[in-house]
Formats: C-alpha cells, sequence, structure tokens
C-alpha cells in the first residue's frame, strides 16, 4: 500500500485572519467551522492514477485543532471511478498512513461521505473552491513587506505538512450543510493556500 501526490491545497474557516490554529493556539470563538480540500494535479494510490480530482472535508473542530475530535463531512469528486473514490478515502481516513493519516488522526467522526461536483481552481493568486450547493469561497493571499505572498514554515499545525502556507482572506465563505448542520456566511475570514506533496 503506498501513494504519491502532488497537488494544490485550498482552505477557509470561521477564524479572523490569521487561523491560530495553524500556531497550535484555539480558534477565534473556541470553535471553528472550516473547508479544506486537496485537488491533484498528479499521482498514484496503489498505481490508480487520481490525477484531475478533488476530495474535500467541510469541518466542525471543537477546540483546539491539535485535540482532534473533529466532525466531518467528506466530499469526493464526482469525477471519480468508483476505484479511484476508494483509493482516496483509504488515503484521507488515515488507512494507508503517511501525512494524510496523521490528519486523519484529528477526526473524531466522519458523519457523511457523499459524491459532489467540485470547483477547484486557482488563478494567478486567487482560489475558488465550490462544493456542489453546499460550500463557495474566494480567496486571496496576504502580501508580506516586500510585496511577495506571505507564507507560513513549519507551523505547529498544517494541512499540508512539509510545505509553505501562503495565508489570505476569503472574500466570501458560505457553507450550508446539512450533514453537519452548519450555516455559515461571512466575508473576510481565514483562507490557506499551497502546493504539497504527500508520499507514503
Amino acid at each position: 500500500m503506498a501513494y504519491d501526490l502532488k497537488g494544490s491545497l485550498l482552505e477557509v474557516c470561521t477564524c479572523k485572519v490569521i487561523c491560530p490554529c495553524w500556531v497550535g493556539a484555539d480558534p477565534d470563538g473556541g470553535a471553528c467551522v472550516g473547508t479544506m480540500a486537496w485537488n491533484f494535479d498528479g499521482g498514484t494510490i496503489d498505481g490508480i492514477d487520481v490525477a484531475g480530482l478533488t476530495i474535500a472535508f467541510v469541518t466542525h473542530i471543537p477546540g483546539n485543532v491539535l485535540n482532534g475530535n473533529w466532525r466531518v463531512a467528506v466530499y469526493v469528486d464526482e469525477k471519480s471511478t468508483e476505484q479511484q473514490e476508494k483509493a482516496l478515502l483509504s488515503v484521507f481516513t488515515g488507512k494507508q498512513g503517511g501525512p494524510a493519516a496523521d490528519l486523519a488522526a484529528l477526526i473524531g467522526k466522519i458523519v457523511a461521505v457523499q459524491r459532489a461536483p467540485i470547483e477547484f481552481s486557482v488563478r494567478k493568486t486567487t482560489g475558488t473552491l465550490r462544493i456542489g450547493n453546499v460550500m463557495s469561497a474566494e480567496m486571496e493571499p496576504s502580501l508580506g513587506g516586500t510585496g511577495e505572498l506571505a507564507t507560513l514554515h513549519d507551523s505547529a499545525f498544517s494541512t499540508i505538512p512539509g510545505s509553505a502556507a501562503y495565508i489570505g482572506k476569503a472574500p466570501s465563505f458560505k457553507v450550508n450543510d446539512v450533514s453537519l448542520g452548519m450555516i455559515v456566511d461571512l466575508v473576510g475570514h481565514s483562507s490557506v493556500q499551497g502546493e504539497f506533496h504527500f508520499v507514503s
């Protein structure tokens, strides 16, 4: 069992800019509702090609991110075959070890697994993420003093461990997830973009 996955992350949540979860602090307001999505530019899972697909979590994090007990609705790209879907779920539910398993270990309960149309795009430095009629967001990065993208390295928590994360804000973030009982409609809250390379 092995995987080698490369691609991009888009993440947005109800915390203010910058999300304190990334530095190991408690989320703003004591809890966090967010979405994290991994899009695969290339890669295989046990020899199964998953290039061009996306998997996403809509999450409720009840306290400090490192304490786990997340409630998660998992959304698998509707373009995936049954074989591809099973392979992606095996990785992102922790069954295949590696960096994805470290994230999966923080999940207390998966409340639903659903197939959905997922729009994932990064144009220059602006990200767009839509999951069916459940979630939508626009994201833009923050700039550092030199005009370059502001980044986090070696943070206490990361959804793309081993890679730099570009911090920013979301001009729009909406969630209406029945499985989690979550409704969100916010402007100007935290977003994160980045690239990853996961290997097990």
